[in-house]
């Protein structure tokens, strides 16, 4: 029996890329956060399934799994192995399995963490192809109407389009709530239930399990409200220590530091983006931090006890919370078209919100407003960056320039070549 309802199943962007990497590989591993929709979405695409966490008698799944990994391998194909970072020694059967077949299509694996190593022989390199699942998108949960495709955008192509006025109590819910699947229609009094129990699940739970080790919960909680504090922002490891010091009196050395991050990116806890600067080839120096986020922006908002009474009195904090939910659709996008997602800083204090890298090298410069009435000056920022990097020897400027707005009713291209868009009108 699938656990995917296949009539009563909603379509997700990555269902284009699940397809097209199983045509090219014996196995696909579709990684991301937990409650993201994973199993839903592989189950989807696949004939069998075995589902490794299954509790039932006394987790008996798991047993067979690390006793004899080649009978769980059994079944039509493409067949789903859930969570199979639960018995490591999965992946090098599978692995071996699509080798000795020799076809494609064989096996789903899904995992929300990444395991070390150890246990692990080969990296599936050339059998395995991994792709990355986020929550949903404001397109695949329903709250955008879809009217402007990224993918044309980014080849300066759009059909000018009244898009409708957009209430800003709507998008604070929107981020309240997150993208996860089985939060989508829950009342705004309950939309924080969810991410609250998701981060309670990481620290009692799930940070222990990855390498059976007893973190400080405490610490990873200090942590994790000063990640909340810094969010779309590229605070250093030494800012966060400073951070939490400032606001909650406590102290953590850099090493804790930088070992918990490590255990919340393998959790996919955080989905960080990562500086631009390859294809400008300028003499610009260019910073190199990541700009911090979290897997969705309602993580930030559980963690800030920031309900949307608060942030609506708040709209600094949330504009934060807002720019983070833009780049977390803007890469779902993005990545359904083989482009990638970065942000731009550089030592002139030029910064760009979000860039997205073309697979041909072009690449397109985007700013987020919340309001209509920011639009002027973000596309003024953007003719300015874009006119000091081509009067640059060999700079290559962007391609698109756009605003992705919150608070704008109409989709269209300003006199001076600057696209406006609203994120509710936005698909991939």
């Amino acid at each position: 029996m699938s656990i995917a309802d296949k009539k009563r199943y909603k379509h997700r962007v990555i269902d284009k890329q699940v397809e097209r990497y199983l045509k090219n590989f014996g196995a696909v591993c579709v990684e991301g956060p937990k409650w993201c929709g994973k199993t839903w979405t592989s189950s989807y695409h696949s004939k069998s399934e075995f589902l490794i966490g299954d509790p039932t008698a006394n987790f008996q799944n798991r047993q067979l799994a690390q006793l004899s990994p080649s009978i769980v391998l059994e079944g039509e194909t493409p067949r789903l192995i859930d969570e199979w970072q639960e018995a490591p020694s999965i992946w090098d059967a599978v692995r071996y399995t699509v080798d000795q077949r020799g076809k494609k299509s064989q096996f789903l694996l899904t995992g929300s963490s990444t395991p070390n190593r150890k246990g692990v022989l080969h990296s599936g390199a050339g059998r395995i192809g991994k792709l990355r699942m986020r929550t949903m998108s404001l397109y695949e949960s329903g709250d955008s109407s879809g009217k402007v495709s990224l993918a044309q955008l980014c080849n300066g192509k759009l059909t000018p389009a009244l898009t409708g006025e957009v209430d800003l109590r709507d998008l604070i819910y929107y981020t309240v709530r997150g993208g996860w699947p089985g939060n989508l229609d829950v009342p705004v009094e309950d939309a924080q239930i969810l991410p609250e129990s998701y981060i309670n699940a990481i620290i009692d739970d799930d940070a222990k399990r990855i390498d059976n080790i007893q973190y400080d919960k405490y610490k990873m909680q200090l942590l994790l409200r000063s990640l909340a504090r810094n969010e779309s922002t590229t605070a250093s490891q030494s800012k966060l220590i400073g951070d939490i010091r400032g606001f909650d009196d406590e102290s953590i050395d850099r090493n804790t530091v930088a070992q918990y991050l490590d255990v919340f990116s393998r959790l996919f806890l955080l989905d960080n983006q990562p500086p631009f600067s390859s294809n400008i080839r300028s003499s610009v120096r260019i910073k190199q931090a990541e700009k911090r986020h979290f897997c969705d922006p309602a993580l930030a908002c559980a963690l800030l006890k920031a309900t949307p009474e608060r942030l609506l009195n708040d709209l600094n904090t949330f504009g934060f919370l807002f720019e983070a939910m833009c780049e977390r659709d803007l890469k779902i996008y993005a990545e359904s078209f083989d482009a990638k997602l970065f942000h731009y800083q550089d030592y002139q204090n030029r910064e760009i919100d979000a860039v997205i890298e073309l697979a041909d090298g072009r690449w397109c410069a985007f700013e987020i407003k919340l309001g209509a009435n920011q639009i002027d000056a973000a596309a003024e920022e953007l003719l300015a960056i874009r006119n000091d990097i081509a009067s640059e020897n060999n700079g290559v400027s962007p391609s698109v320039l756009c605003v992705i707005c919150g608070l704008s009713n109409a989709a269209y291209q300003r006199p001076d070549g600057v696209f406006v868009i609203p994120i509710t009108a936005l698909k991939d």
